[in-house]
């Protein structure tokens, strides 16, 4: 039953409890501050957040890294297991953050290679430095036919509202071609 209420930057009032929190002993990489967090999900889309409760500012999108790349099976450093309190795999889920410009949101990438660990058990969590050397920080979140499909949408887009727009007048004071 939820408890607390928490006034967002981006999502308005959310109400939560006390074991919605996560625990982030370290912080997270530019939030060191920043150690609790709560996981907003609306079950219909893959992409949730991670939204700071600290003072409802931040709010990062994230993923189940298996969304992107089905065989995902990053190795987590002993330690950062340890941090979280992980004696049974089954507690433990794994994150990624997205990275969505803000122009171009068809660009959007996933970090591989410093997942989110969160034991759902102890609700403690960490990002970590998975020792797979082989996956990308910037990973592409969307495949290449729907990356392209909505950058050609935004340049059509763009095109019709420019040509939408009321030409100026040259200097002769005649408009513009």
């Amino acid at each position: 039953m939820a408890n607390h209420i928490l006034e967002t930057k981006y999502f308005g009032e959310i109400p939560f409890a006390d074991e919605d929190v996560l625990s982030f002993p370290r912080g997270m990489p530019a939030f060191e501050e920043r150690r609790d967090w709560i996981l907003l999900d609306d079950g219909e889309s893959p992409i949730r957040w991670l939204q700071s409760i600290d003072d409802g500012g931040p709010a990062l999108p994230v993923t189940a890294p298996e969304a992107l790349m089905p065989d995902y099976n990053a190795r987590i450093p002993e330690d950062d297991l340890e941090l979280v309190g992980a004696p049974e795999a089954s507690d433990l889920v794994l994150l990624t953050v997205l990275s969505v410009p803000e122009v171009e949101p068809w660009r959007m990438t996933a970090d591989l290679r410093a997942p989110i660990l969160v034991n759902i058990r102890t609700r403690r969590a960490v990002q970590v430095i998975a020792l797979d050397e082989e996956y990308s920080i910037r990973h592409p979140a969307l495949p290449d036919e729907l990356r392209e499909a909505m950058r050609l949408r935004h340049v059509r887009r763009t095109r019709d509202a420019r040509a939408d727009r009321p030409r100026g007048r040259g200097q002769d004071g005649e408009h513009g071609c």
